[in-house]
């Protein structure tokens, strides 16, 4: 079930009216049952893996509150085996396959035949991650075991951000759930904001994000029929449509959430007004960068510890990270970039410096951190070709060419509108891009939400920005008979 589909448009008010008019007992049931709903959409049948993460992690959980501290590890262990094993199987074993399949005929040996087919199931890399998580807090003594099995399968389950996050916390969200029978659940204010953020999250992903997809998937997909500025274009509305898409689902499922008086933690920060690669990681999928950091990266040592080791725990880290991404080498040199981009940035730090110094550079002014700004989306948007590409030879020859076919015409003679959007669909594109850079900018500079800060405004000010995003959906979203629903990018990890 999608968020920008009808069917989300039923059955979310009517999970919330019942929510409100049921027993404060069976509140936790009832969003249980919902959330199980929500998921079965996509495949019945994938809802058993979702239930068996969550009966072994939570067998671990009480494992663990029932053995001595050294038997601990033992009951982590395994429940981080079993889930990985499922993960494995259903994201990752084509990929193995494959590769060993290539080994194989690299030495002239017979390849292994595929045993079987299997589907992706939607949004297993977050609930098996936000599962594990839990685990690892109980071992460490952060939380409690949850004994209540319903209340915990709801945590792994909550169905705003089941399938594509935030990724959340035992501390955050099995707290409040724990707490669900003493919640005052209608708030004017609270449920009028989280309706904002719904609203802002679908202008998001109808307008901007699907409406460059068109852009986007025309480009990448024709790559050889493009020079220079075809091809930056089209890499440079990816990033725009990467960070609406997946923003999108996040401002929606916090949205939704604050509803039912739930706090999701924030999973972007205004990613690209980062004046660094590091600094974008703080603000890029805050629920995951953090999950590495405190359950794989700062394990390994983190940053205590010599240079080389340092660099090791970076370059694993985000290597790691790449594979979550997808089963696909194009995801693991994507997260391979980004590990060296952080490794030159503290290489590079002392160089940086002197340069400044020897140029006299004013570095606490706006230019200095526009240039900083331009330069680190630059980055991040030179990785997300390969992030985008169906392959690593796709890749690479997409590069090739925005370097070796240079067509500075093409700037002049309306190109642009041959990139699979007309000008009016452009102009429409553009529009919503200057409304995502007000937003962002408010969010940037005063450090305010959205709906924070249309609640802040005169009466007549907030009805017209709400109005106004209502008719842009309504009007321009794309959506209608003949059209393919667009799913939300990170559906697939």
């Amino acid at each position: 079930m999608l968020f920008n589909s009808l069917q989300f448009g039923v059955f979310f008010p009517l999970v919330v009216l019942l929510y409100l008019l049921v027993p404060r007992k069976m509140r936790c049931f009832w969003l249980l049952i919902a959330s199980y709903f929500f998921y079965m959409g996509w495949n019945p049948k994938y809802a058993l893996l979702i239930l068996a993460s969550t009966v072994i992690t939570w067998l671990s959980g009480l494992v663990m509150g029932r053995v001595p501290e050294e038997k601990r590890k033992l009951a982590v262990a395994a429940g981080f085996v079993l889930n990985l094993s499922i993960l494995i199987l259903f994201k990752y074993f084509d990929f193995l396959l494959a590769n060993v399949n290539t080994a194989l005929r690299m030495l002239h040996l017979t390849v292994v035949d595929k045993p079987f087919d299997v589907l992706l199931p939607v949004g297993i890399s977050f609930y098996t991650f936000q599962a594990l998580s839990y685990t690892v807090d109980v071992y460490r003594g952060t939380v409690k075991p949850e004994r209540n099995f319903f209340r915990y399968a709801l945590f792994v389950s909550f169905f705003p951000q089941l399938v594509a996050g935030p990724i959340e916390r035992s501390g955050n969200l099995l707290t409040q759930i724990q707490k669900l029978p003493e919640k005052k659940l209608w708030n004017y204010d609270r449920v009028a904001g989280g309706l904002m953020l719904m609203l802002w999250g679908l202008f998001q992903k109808m307008v901007i994000a699907d409406r460059a997809a068109v852009l986007v998937d025309q480009v990448f997909d024709n790559y050889q029929m493009h020079g220079w500025f075809g091809l930056s274009v089209g890499a440079a509305t990816f990033a725009l449509q990467i960070y609406c898409d997946f923003a999108s689902y996040s401002t929606i499922a916090i949205g939704a959430a604050q509803v039912m008086d739930f706090q999701l933690m924030e999973n972007f920060d205004t990613p690209y007004f980062a004046k660094s690669v590091s600094e974008f990681w703080r603000r890029w999928h805050i629920s995951l960068s953090s999950w590495f950091r405190d359950y794989l990266y700062i394990p390994m040592g983190g940053s205590r510890c010599s240079r080389k080791k340092r660099y090791r725990n970076l370059m694993v880290t985000f290597l790691v990270s790449g594979l979550w991404h997808g089963a696909a080498w194009t995801y693991v040199v994507w997260g391979g970039i980004h590990g060296l981009y952080q490794i030159l940035g503290y290489e590079l730090k002392g160089i940086r410096t002197w340069i400044n110094e020897k140029l006299h550079t004013k570095t606490d002014c706006f230019s200095y951190k526009l240039g900083q700004i331009m330069i680190t989306f630059l980055l991040t948007d030179f990785a997300w070709i390969f992030f985008r590409s169906n392959s690593l030879t796709d890749a690479c020859r997409y590069i090739r060419r925005m370097f070796t076919k240079l067509d500075f015409w093409s700037l002049f003679n309306g190109e642009l509108y041959n990139l699979g959007l007309d000008r009016p669909e452009i102009n429409i594109l553009l529009l919503g891009l200057v409304l995502l850079l007000l937003v962002d900018l408010v969010r940037y500079v005063r450090k305010e939400r959205f709906d924070s800060f249309l609640k802040e405004q005169n009466l007549w000010f907030r009805w017209g920005v709400l109005l106004f995003l209502v008719a842009m959906t309504a009007i321009f979203g794309v959506y209608g008979p003949g059209y393919d629903a667009k799913q939300f990018i990170y559906f697939q990890f």
